[in-house]
This record gives C-alpha cells, structure tokens and sequence, in this order.
C-alpha cells in the first residue's frame, strides 16, 4: 500500500529535484566524485603527501640527543617512592621554624600562615625504583605547606648524584598514575560509546599524533633542526594520518585536507613575521630557558613559532572537515545549486562557526596563562605597558595569529569545497543505468541520466517522477 502511495504521489505531485531522488541520494555518505575531479586532487596532494614524506625521512632524528646532565630542575633523574611513615615532631626541633612576618600598616595580625603552635610533619619516605630502591630517606613538612603526605602514599624523587648523602633525594611530586588512567580510560569509553568506528578511528588518529610528536617533533628540534620547517612537516604528517584515517580517503576529505594546509601556510607566515617585528625571543620562562641551556642549538624563536602552528592544528581540523561537510550536504539537498549559491549557504553556516571557534581559541590561551594573567592585574604598571610586556605580548601575537588563520580558513574551506562540488559533472563512465522512473523522467521533460541534463531540467523546473527507494 505504501508503494502505491509514493507512485501515486510521484504521479501527481511536481517534484523540483527529479533527478536527486532517481538518482538515489540519502543521508549517508557523500556520493563519489568524477574520475577526472580525483585526478586532480590527487595531482596536488600526492606530490605534498610525498613532500612530507621525504621531510619526515630527512629530518628523522632517531631519538633525542644525549647531553651531560646539569643536575639542576627538570634535568635530575627521578625515581618512584612511597611514604612509610609519617610523624608529628615539633617544629624548632627539626629546624622548621616559620619566619616571623612583619605587621601590617592597620596593626592587624599577618595574613596567611598557620599558627605557631601547630606541629610539623616528618614523613619517612622509601625509594621503590633505580639503583638505590630500599634507601629511606626523611622530610619535613610544615603547617603551612600545600601538600601533606600519607602513610603509604606514592610519591615521585628527584636523585642529585653529586649531593650529600642524606641531601640526595627530595620529593618533587605525587604519583598521580591512577587517576590519569582512569581518566583517559573514562575518555576513551565516551568517545567509543558515542562515536563508535569512527569514534575508535578518532582514537588511533590521537595515538598517532602523538608518535609522531613524541618520535619525530620533539627530538628533530632538540637535535637542532629548523623548529619551523619541523612543525610544518610534523604537523601535515599528523593532519593526512588524523583527517584520512577518521574520515576516509575521499574527495571531501582532500578539500578539508588543501584548506587545513592552506591556513597553515598563512598562520607559519603571519607568525613570521609578526614574531620578528614585534622582537619577541620567545625565552619569557624558566622551562624554556632551561631548555635553551641544556640544547643551546635549539633555536628559540622559531620553537615559539612552530607552537603557535602545532597549537593551531586541532582546532584548524574540526573548522575545514565541518565546513567541507556542509558544502557537500547542501549540494546533496540542492543538486542543481552552483557554487556562488553553497558558498552563500556555507558562509552563513561558518560564520557562527567563527565566532564560537575564536572564542574557544582565546578562552583556551587564558586559561593556560591564568597565573600571568593574574600576576599582571596587581602589577603596577599601565595596561599599556603591561600588554607589550614580552611574556603578555607573545601569547597575544600567538592567539591572534592563530585566530587570523582559524577564520581565514572558513572562506578558503568553503569556496574550495564549492568550487570542487559544483565542477563536478560525473560525466565519464559513471552514469547510472536509466530505470523506469528515469525513462518517465524522460518523457516529461525533466532530463535523461547524466548530470548535465539533469542540471539543465532543475533550471527549467521540470517534473519528474520519484521512484521509491
């Protein structure tokens, strides 16, 4: 009854877009291009995908360079421990007397601190790993730390060689192994449950990124490569892996692909230049200078300019596949649209894009920065002054430069992708064998089985018959 119904709805009712419905079209994925449109995507991003390629090859470091430890900061050796006991003593008789505070100005008591007569912690603490697993060694902890332990608490030891015996060891952090798991266990499950295959591909394309950041990015620049021309073969070796293994090896992948690498190119440019003109070093911090010291060969302005591009990456990804997707849907509900028409319908769609994704990008980059920032509200200087500070000038050049290229990226994305959809004719070899519904397309006018036609009936507004599908 219900096929009877759609013929007869077919017969009597004008359908605008004969050919879309005889020709199959749903909700799933997006029909495949013309064989000639392949060729030449495929003439452009293969050369790239070789280009990196023999960039990853040149630059492979095979491992992070050796040097002599300093001793100093991130550079000791650490182990695991645990606390084994932990005991109350009296605070002038481990030396651990607080410092006295001066009064304030209004005569009220010192802010912060505990009370005086409060006691000390001393926590016996037991190196589990490295050569000397079994040493126990002793620390104080005073009322007023942030950190307190706990008989059987594991904790993270720093080892200084050179150091007194009983000095060797120091705690430096907690071991926070347990929770971290749980949590990339609980992330993992949610990205599965929801996604599915392609939430698993997801995951993969995250566990490659990180090998490639870890195995290539991070050891070619501490070998002393240019940190740019890493980031750049890096990062396009993470975007094809991410962006081809989560969405498939097809023509609207490849347009998200060439927009992705395009905004790339404009952000590596801006952040050039503006990092030179506006003279930032990029070694506003003690990590960076340690770093720095430890590699002196490490070129420190280009490692600001290669975060800012490594940084820019993700969010890059979800702005070009999303506005490539909508480009191919609404070409799929209007096949008869040009690309003057998706490029109007996508922008609308990108511009709300923009605005939430800059947001997002600024938000994220104060967050990081918090600290600083707060630092700087207290500061007695000029909002001026403050704000070309170097430490505050290099993450507005970075969040700046990363937002130019985010937005740059909808126009570039969405008139690559409607040009792409629109000069697509699937015209050589790919028709489809004309069906009965076709044929009664055919004789009322509305076009025969080839794109073409089938544009030219749309424009003339022809009826055509739907077949069921």
């Amino acid at each position: 009854m219900s096929c009877c119904n759609d013929l007869w709805v077919s017969s009597h009712e004008p359908h605008p877009h004969a050919a879309a419905h005889s020709h199959g079209h749903g909700h799933g994925p997006a029909a495949p291009v013309s064989r000639h449109l392949r060729k030449v995507i495929a003439a452009v991003l293969i050369p790239f995908a070789t280009a990196v390629a023999v960039g990853l090859v040149v630059l492979w470091p095979g491992g992070a360079p050796g040097h002599k430890p300093s001793g100093v900061g991130f550079d000791q050796p650490t182990e695991q421990a645990r606390v084994v006991k932990v005991a109350e003593v009296n605070c002038a008789d481990v030396h651990a007397e607080q410092q006295p505070q001066p009064p304030s100005p209004t005569g009220q008591p010192p802010a912060g601190g505990a009370a005086p007569d409060k006691p000390c912690q001393q926590a016996t603490i037991k190196v589990t790993t490295g050569e000397n697993a079994g040493r126990t060694f002793q620390t104080v902890v005073t009322p007023d730390a942030l950190r307190h332990y706990a008989t059987g608490q594991e904790v993270v030891v720093s080892y200084s060689p050179k150091a007194p015996r009983e000095l060797q060891y120091s705690v430096t952090d907690v071991d926070r192994s347990l929770p971290m798991w749980v949590l990339a266990g609980i992330f993992a499950i949610a990205v599965v449950v929801v996604g599915r295959l392609r939430g698993v591909l997801a995951l993969v394309a995250l566990a490659a990124s990180f090998v490639v950041l870890t195995l290539f990015i991070l050891p070619a620049i501490l070998q002393g490569s240019n940190p740019l021309v890493v980031a750049v073969v890096g990062g396009s070796a993470i975007m094809l892996i991410a962006l081809y293994l989560c969405h498939g090896l097809t023509a609207r992948t490849s347009v998200a692909v060439l927009g992705t690498l395009a905004s790339l190119l404009l952000i590596a440019l801006l952040g050039s230049v503006f990092i030179g003109w506006a003279l930032l070093t990029g070694n506003t911090d003690d990590t960076t200078g340690l770093v720095h010291g430890l590699y002196p060969n490490i070129e420190i302005r280009g490692l600001l300019l290669a975060g800012i591009i490594i940084g820019s990456l993700g969010v890059l990804d979800d702005v070009t596949v999303t506005q490539t997707a909508a480009v191919w849907e609404l070409k799929e509900a209007d096949p008869t649209a040009g690309w003057r028409k998706l490029y109007g319908a996508a922008m609308r769609i990108g511009r709300d894009h923009i605005a939430s994704v800059v947001n997002t990008l600024v938000l994220a980059y104060a967050g990081a920065a918090l600290p600083l920032l707060l630092l700087f509200s207290i500061a007695q200087s000029s909002v001026g002054t403050v704000t070309t500070s170097e430490v505050v000038a290099e993450e507005i050049v970075r969040t700046l430069v990363g937002s130019i290229g985010l937005v740059a990226s909808v126009p570039l994305t969405t008139l690559l992708a409607a040009l792409v959809v629109s000069a697509d004719r699937r015209n050589d070899g790919t028709r489809r064998t004309p069906g009965p519904a076709d044929s009664g397309a055919g004789s009322a006018g509305a076009g025969g089985g080839d794109d073409a036609s089938r544009g030219r009936s749309g424009r003339r507004g022809g009826h055509g018959r739907r077949r069921k599908r």
